[in-house]
């Protein structure tokens, strides 16, 4: 860890983390906690719930869950020192020196000096473009219509044919093992270090803390690529980032424009439509979509008028959907992109084309007829069909109804015929024949359920931090080591632990001791079981839960027996666990 599990527990102790998490979520009281619709998932009945008197977050829905520092690093796409970082900031806690182990220590030097080094590559560029020797790039962005307030706002700059960056930044100090890491550079054995980027307007690429991170590159010319983009760093993902991002702030009411290129973006900017962003030289990925779905649930997707922006809209379309995000398209005909509808026919013919964009489903559904013949009956069935397959991934069923009757009414089918052919390719896709007696069942999907072994273990340890008073019994019969899978074997250790000592339970600062943010959510969920309030049963419940998780440990250790001691020991433990069904 990076910093002492004091401190930490300061931090976490003294930030709400109800009024932390309620800034980014609408949360209402629910028992002993507070329930909202879940950030990281499409739902519309909530089951995000955070937990005051555990410090914790959860959602029964997607599994997310841990604590303030663990929301931050899913939310904000932070590290866990920079969580600690705003954390402490925000209630007032002076930070110690990191207690850096090695590898931390150099992890994280290299992250800062990349920082300055992508920021001082901004500085070297943004001049270069300013100096004689940036002409050619000036003259480039003057013809494409950029305005000298945009040449500012977005920090375009210039890599000069002859390079030079790499000696500027030797200047400042910065060895060849960092610079190697920054992706600016190549290696030659006859040539040296040279700069990558040569000959390229440059377009610095910023991410939401306003760190620059990375660039792209439009070269001068003919040359290629045409465009050039900085590998990934410790410090660039692109498939986490969008290009524009730094100027979105708080909840987007009306909507993102999500458009292809660095170009698109700022003409956009330029006419005013300040929410638009691209993806940076990649394909659109489920990382973009969790990082716009935490700014808006509405984009508009304004990609080139071609076949390749038609695929790309395609590609993008499901994986927002799949986030709860509202999706429509803004068609761009008969131009190509919106850097050259806006010169050509301006910012109100523009506005007017986002007032009039074309829910998503009915532009994927134009995009496929295209590929049948219409007036030819089986192949129309076959359109139906795939359209059919494609209403299956809507998962709730009202919408999926909505769809159904929407697409049966532009289409001039039967919506109980075309209903039945949607419950038969959702069958199909679980590998179930279709039989009428099915439909409600397969429609409407499968719930998929713990492990019973693992719900019993989680619901033990949620019963022990609820009630730690029944310890001193429970621990007569049941050891950690009888938790039989990670991270429950880990999580009952601590657990006992806080008891034997505290007498109660801190479920927060058991995350202390996991430092992926994966186990960190599971771990979140196993001390949020929910259990019947109801005296009786939650002890009837309880009783099954021991004998059961006994059993599964007996099993367990006989099958890994290795001598006559242990199997004297289960012999034992066999008795016990009979004289045990007596007690209880």
């Amino acid at each position: 860890m990076y910093y002492g599990d004091e401190i930490l527990d300061d931090i976490r102790n003294r930030c709400n983390i109800v009024d932390l998490i309620g800034t980014y979520v609408s949360l209402k009281r629910s028992g002993a906690g507070y329930k909202g619709l879940c950030p990281f998932h499409n739902e519309k009945t909530p089951s995000f719930m955070v937990t005051p008197s555990k410090k914790m977050f959860y959602c029964f829905g997607c599994h997310k869950g841990g604590d303030v520092f663990t929301f931050l690093q899913d939310y904000e796409n932070m590290t866990f020192v920079e969580a600690v970082q705003f954390l402490a900031e925000r209630e007032g806690i002076t930070l110690p020196e990191i207690e850096h182990n090695a590898e931390a220590k150099k992890r994280d030097s290299l992250r800062d000096k990349l920082f300055e080094v992508n920021a001082l590559a901004g500085r070297y560029y943004y001049k270069c473009l300013r100096h004689p020797k940036g002409q050619v790039g000036m003259d480039y962005l003057k013809s494409r219509g950029i305005n000298d307030e945009m040449l500012q706002k977005f920090a375009l700059g210039y890599a000069p044919q002859s390079g030079g960056l790499y000696r500027f930044l030797k200047e400042e100090g910065f060895t060849d093992d960092v610079l190697k890491a920054s992706g600016f550079f190549g290696y030659d054995e006859r040539r040296g270090p040279y700069d990558k980027f040569w000959n390229r307007v440059m377009f610095p690429i910023v991410d939401r803390r306003n760190h620059v991170i990375g660039f792209g590159g439009r070269v001068m010319g003919d040359g290629e690529p045409k465009y050039l983009n900085s590998r990934e760093t410790p410090v660039f993902d692109k498939g986490r980032n969008l290009y524009g991002i730094n100027y979105l702030h708080g909840k987007l009411d009306d909507g993102l424009i999500l458009c292809e290129g660095y170009m698109d973006v700022i003409a956009m900017h330029q006419a005013g439509f300040t929410n638009a962003v691209a993806a940076l030289g990649t394909a659109f990925t489920d990382g973009h979509a969790s990082l716009i779905k935490r700014m808006t649930d509405l984009v508009y997707v304004c990609f080139d008028s071609d076949n390749a922006g038609t695929k790309a809209a395609m590609k993008a379309i499901p994986m927002l959907r799949k986030y709860g995000i509202r999706t429509k398209v803004i068609r761009m005909e008969p131009h190509k992109d919106p850097d050259e509808f806006i010169k050509n026919l301006g910012r109100d013919a523009f506005e007017e084309r986002i007032k009039n964009a074309r829910i998503s489903f009915f532009f994927e559904v134009d995009v496929i007829a295209k590929k049948y013949d219409m007036d030819d009956p089986s192949e129309k069935t076959k359109f139906m069909l795939e359209i059919a397959d494609h209403i299956v991934e809507f998962e709730d069923e009202v919408e999926r109804t909505n769809y159904i009757e929407a697409f049966a009414r532009e289409y001039g089918a039967r919506a109980d015929d075309f209903r039945t052919m949607v419950i038969k390719q959702s069958a199909k896709r679980v590998g179930i024949d279709y039989d009428k007696r099915q439909e409600e069942r397969v429609i409407k999907g499968h719930d998929l359920k713990e492990d019973a072994i693992s719900e019993g273990q989680g619901i033990l340890l949620t019963w022990l931090c609820e009630h730690p008073e029944n310890f001193a019994r429970l621990k007569a019969y049941v050891s950690p080591e009888d938790f039989i899978d990670e991270p429950y074997t880990q999580v009952a250790r601590e657990v006992y632990g806080q008891l034997e000592t505290t007498g109660q339970v801190d479920p927060a600062a058991i995350l202390n001791h996991f430092e992926d943010v994966d186990t960190q959510a599971k771990v979140a969920g196993i001390f949020h079981k929910e259990m019947d309030g109801e005296e009786e049963k939650e002890t009837r419940t309880i009783s099954e839960v021991v004998m059961g998780l006994l059993k599964a440990s007996l099993e367990y250790r006989s099958a890994h027996a290795a001598g006559i001691e242990e199997v004297q020991k289960l012999l034992e433990d066999r008795k016990r666990l009979q004289q045990l069904k007596i007690d209880l």
